[in-house]
């Protein structure tokens, strides 16, 4: 094992597949001279990712830098404004976000909202010239997507998802095995994820903010099918959504969802997401043995095995976060295609609609 050094963020480890720590846009875009050095990020929302991840995260990259915020909260601003030395005139509430067009340090906006606001903060942000990295889950519905890439495109600013483990080395080892089929073909995925969320009150606990399992917990488990399989889902055989305790979750929201994933050539997924119980695996099936991850997407320690030897890329929280906003940047400044665009967490929330309708009608629904 090679401990991944946190502060070296970028710097390319050859794992033992073969495979490069870098994606290979990443790669292309390090060995061009860029215009500036480094981008100035702004965080939209203060709650716990911001805070606790985020923001420490930004201080050990390189090609990024925290240079705003946009909060609704002054305690928060006064906060963040001593323990991280931003200037007055980089400092936004949501009233005066659309100013910000007019700041020449702030090169791109991270909307780190609930779901329901993912899509009118991005459009605004891409209307104001900035690029656009969005947390997942990317939004709500199909539409909400497909607006916010359309107001990228039309103002020529790039838009990224923050699916950190699609950037980490772990995932990446994973991903070439079943690629290059070193175990051949692939014939199936088991993948679940999940935590005991207990929190009563937060968005995640209401349907009109983007809440329930499927949206938040949900896309890990169908990243790690997708990923897993190197493959599209073409239909959802059958869903399950439910809750273990409908006091909290209520009116048929969501706390466990379960589905059965069906892509080509007979491969089958099974995909479990819950906000009642810790699980945190992926299984996948190959013609020459199994590949098990687990935990396959926490923020530190992700790991596995299979017959080709062990999995196991160390490193230190929040690096994931580092790596992911680092390697976003260096596309960006480059002009090189992202790891993780719009288009890719418009994918997942297809496969979330198709998992509702199959859950509520009880039928296969094609994708």
């Amino acid at each position: 094992m090679k401990k991944i050094n946190r502060r070296d963020t970028l710097k390319t480890l050859t794992l033992g597949t073969g495979l490069s720590l870098l994606s290979p846009f990443a790669m292309m875009a390090c060995s061009k001279k860029t215009e500036k050095e480094k981008l100035g990020v702004a965080l939209v929302g203060l709650g716990y990712y911001s805070t606790d991840l985020l923001a420490p995260a930004l201080e050990q990259t390189k090609h990024c830098y925290l240079a705003g915020i946009v909060t609704g909260t002054p305690a928060k601003a006064e906060a963040w404004k001593k323990k991280y030395n931003i200037p007055d005139k980089n400092m936004y509430n949501y009233e005066n976000f659309d100013t910000i067009k007019d700041n020449p340090d702030i090169d791109v906006v991270y909307v780190v909202l609930p779901p329901s606001m993912h899509m009118e903060y991005t459009i605004r942000a891409a209307n104001a010239g900035k690029h656009v990295w969005c947390e997942k889950p990317m939004a709500v519905t199909v539409e909400e997507c497909q607006a916010m890439i359309d107001a990228c495109n039309a103002n020529n600013v790039t838009l990224s998802i923050g699916y950190r483990c699609q950037h980490e080395p772990n995932t990446q080892a994973f991903q070439d095995i079943v690629k290059n089929e070193k175990l051949g073909k692939v014939l199936g995925v088991d993948c679940a994820a999940g935590y005991r969320e207990n929190r009563t009150d937060h968005w995640k606990q209401k349907r009109e903010m983007g809440g329930g399992v499927i949206y938040d917990m949900g896309v890990y488990s169908i990243q790690g099918a997708r990923l897993g399989t190197n493959m599209e889902p073409v239909a959802i055989l059958s869903a399950k959504v439910y809750a273990e305790r409908p006091e909290i979750y209520k009116d048929g929201l969501g706390e466990v969802v379960e589905a059965v994933l069906e892509f080509q050539e007979g491969v089958i997924g099974h995909i479990k997401t819950s906000f009642y119980e810790n699980i945190n695996y992926l299984n996948i099936s190959c013609e020459d043995g199994i590949i098990e991850m687990a935990p396959f997407q926490a923020y530190a320690g992700n790991k596995g095995k299979s017959p080709l030897g062990e999995i196991n890329f160390p490193y230190e929280v929040p690096w994931q976060q580092a790596n992911q906003m680092d390697q976003d940047a260096l596309a960006i400044m480059n002009r090189q295609p992202l790891l993780v665009p719009g288009e890719e967490g418009l994918r997942d929330i297809r496969i979330v609609e198709a998992i509702l309708e199959s859950a509520e009608t009880g039928q296969r629904v094609f994708i």
